[in-house]
């Protein structure tokens, strides 16, 4: 087996080999910046290490489905840093930022059809269930943004339409990752499921551990100052649940809190703290989450290899769902 180590060297070795072409500049210098800042990379990595669970012939085999999976990530943090008025990713300049919205737009595009280039280049008699796989994930990381959208315009965002929307939004794109690269090692029916399974539930219990980081993290550790989901007025597990089993008086002071057009920042995160622990939410959140990875694990646990070439997928996973930052 390889080192996570090696394939991510791979990754990055094969992402910096795309010829990206140098004109127009306004299209493709915005999509040369997005691959050189980065980030951890967890998704394409995902892929390598599902091919190298069930003993792919020659990872090579499996980087551009890696690329392709990265290359979507990237074209959908564009698009979604336009929608919410982002000014940072990564701790950079957004895209829209420092070029416009028209080329953020279109550089965003044109990451997609290069994913679409790399997905041509695996082999061919896997093809069609790894464009099915892809096409499927993309439709449903569109429906989960849409559905984002809907909900913060919506008072009454129920828990199972914010577990829907973050599935879709976020776990899925998780799932598929490690389901393409099941698909290129041969992997049977019953363990293409079963690693699907074991991101998807990894993604949710990452989404959940993400959403109390905000609230419960330290700064120091976290990187930035905790409450910034609360003054965003943004829907998370911890907000929605609140909301879900407040008594009539507690969710108005939420409504209060969250409605006020003009509040002193350090005194709503206080207010709003204030109710979810009176309420028990960090603890509610923290055994939903702790559910999500008891998924997770039994899903990989019913795999069909030895439980020794399991351990890289349950090590990343626990470094994730126990980060703090």
């Amino acid at each position: 087996m390889h080192q996570p180590s090696d394939l991510q060297q791979r990754i990055s070795d094969a992402l910096a080999g795309i010829d990206i072409p140098p004109e127009p500049g306004n299209l493709y210098d915005p999509i040369r910046y997005m691959l050189q800042i980065g980030g951890k990379r967890i998704r394409p990595l995902l892929t390598l290490m599902a091919a190298d669970l069930f003993s792919i012939a020659s990872i090579d085999q499996a980087v551009p489905a890696a690329v392709a999976v990265e290359l979507f990530h990237n074209f959908s943090l564009v698009h979604d840093d336009i929608m919410d008025g982002a000014p940072l990713r990564r701790g950079k300049q957004t895209v829209h930022e420092r070029w416009d919205t028209n080329i953020a737009i279109l550089s965003g595009d044109s990451l997609l059809v290069m994913a679409y280039a790399q997905l041509a280049r695996c082999e061919a008699n896997s093809l069609p269930q790894i464009l099915n796989a892809f096409n499927r994930m993309a439709s449903a990381v569109c429906e989960g943004q849409q559905l984002d959208m809907d909900f913060e315009r919506r008072p009454d965002v129920s828990l199972d339409e914010y577990l829907h929307m973050i599935t879709l939004k976020t776990s899925v794109l998780l799932g598929a990752a490690l389901e393409m690269g099941a698909i290129l090692s041969g992997a049977s029916d019953a363990d293409i499921r079963l690693i699907y399974r074991f991101g998807v539930n990894v993604g949710l219990a990452f989404q959940l551990q993400d959403d109390l980081l905000d609230v419960y993290g330290n700064p120091e550790q976290f990187g930035k100052k905790p409450g910034g989901d609360i003054l965003a007025n943004k829907k998370t597990y911890l907000l929605v649940k609140a909301l879900g089993i407040s008594d009539h008086a507690t969710r108005a002071e939420l409504s209060g809190l969250f409605g006020d057009p003009h509040p002193e920042p350090e005194q709503k995160i206080a207010g709003v703290k204030g109710v979810y622990d009176r309420l028990g939410i960090q603890q509610l959140a923290e055994a939903s989450k702790q559910a999500y990875i008891d998924e997770a694990f039994k899903a990989l646990d019913n795999i069909g290899v030895p439980d020794a070439r399991k351990v890289p997928l349950r090590i990343l996973a626990q470094n994730l769902l126990h980060r703090q930052q």
